[in-house]
């Protein structure tokens, strides 16, 4: 039970419901609607599993970088308290969650998961040698809402492309504000960011222009999808959490704290979101 206990913290099990409700908005975009309830259920899973497997990932890979740095030395791999072996066997286990569900799912799930696997499994080691690792964390969440709306239709379509891309530009964003919390460690330690590269001010300005970015694909997403007025509402919703975002930076000198109401804000907003679009649908 420690194992488990451990294991559940290190990888943040709570924070799957981060990512559930754009995986949700590429269903609802799907079908144009509510989607049936296996369907939830197949994509609840196949999302769980991912994120297990990219969480564990993460940590395995990381796990000497984590050591030296002192905001994170105190994870349980890093630390030595959590033997390796538990990652490895969740990223086995989490693929295999994620497979079973994409076979549930659509047979095109099925064979487009080495995309999610590769995205997955070369994220961590990004930092190693780009800048541009945000944009590519950024990208394999975004794989969620891209996959949902796969899961239920069978093929692509513009809205669903152009989700995918505002949830790239969106998780980039704050991942960018996290990094934040790390420059002075990762430019000792050469690890590569954003923020590392060209100086804490592009660490303040960008995600808000990445957010607005977000803002632009979300409309043209519910333009693209058909989607009535109530969408739109969750779009403001957007242009609110980058006026709330911009705010932060004026008044907030702890990091930290700031990290923690920005990733508050975000999952907010990603639930308002998700309850605007199945509105658009649902108001004929």
């Amino acid at each position: 039970m420690k194992t488990l206990s451990l294991f559940l913290r290190e990888i943040r099990i709570e924070h799957t419901l981060f990512a559930l409700p754009f995986a949700y908005v590429g269903a609802v975009l799907g079908v144009k609607g509510l989607p049936p309830w296996h369907a939830l259920l197949w994509i609840t899973l196949a999302v769980l599993g991912a994120r297990t497997a990219a969480m564990a990932a993460n940590r395995y890979f990381d796990r000497d970088i984590d050591a030296r740095n002192p905001r994170t030395a105190r994870r349980a791999l890093a630390s030595g308290t959590l033997a390796p072996s538990v990652m490895i066997w969740a990223i086995v286990l989490g693929f295999a969650l994620l497979l079973f569900s994409a076979w549930m799912l659509n047979p095109l799930c099925v064979k487009l998961m080495p995309i999610a696997a590769l995205g997955v499994l070369v994220y961590p080691l990004c930092k190693r040698f780009t800048w541009l690792v945000h944009f590519v964390l950024g990208a394999v969440d975004g794989l969620a809402p891209l996959g949902a709306y796969i899961g239920v239709t069978g093929h692509m379509s513009w809205s669903a492309i152009l989700v995918f891309l505002a949830v790239t530009l969106w998780v980039a964003g704050f991942d960018v504000i996290y990094a934040l919390m790390d420059l002075p460690t990762d430019r000792e330690q050469g690890i590569n960011s954003l923020p590392a590269r060209f100086g804490e001010r592009s660490g303040r300005w960008l995600p808000i222009a990445l957010h607005l970015g977000m803002l632009a694909l979300l409309v043209l997403a519910g333009i693209a999808g058909g989607v009535q007025w109530p969408y739109y509402l969750g779009a403001l919703a957007a242009l609110s959490l980058a006026v709330y975002e911009n705010a932060l930076f004026d008044r907030s000198e702890n990091l930290f704290v700031l990290n923690e109401r920005v990733f508050t804000a975000n999952m907010g907003f990603s639930v308002v979101f998700l309850g605007t679009t199945v509105a658009g649908y649902l108001t004929r």
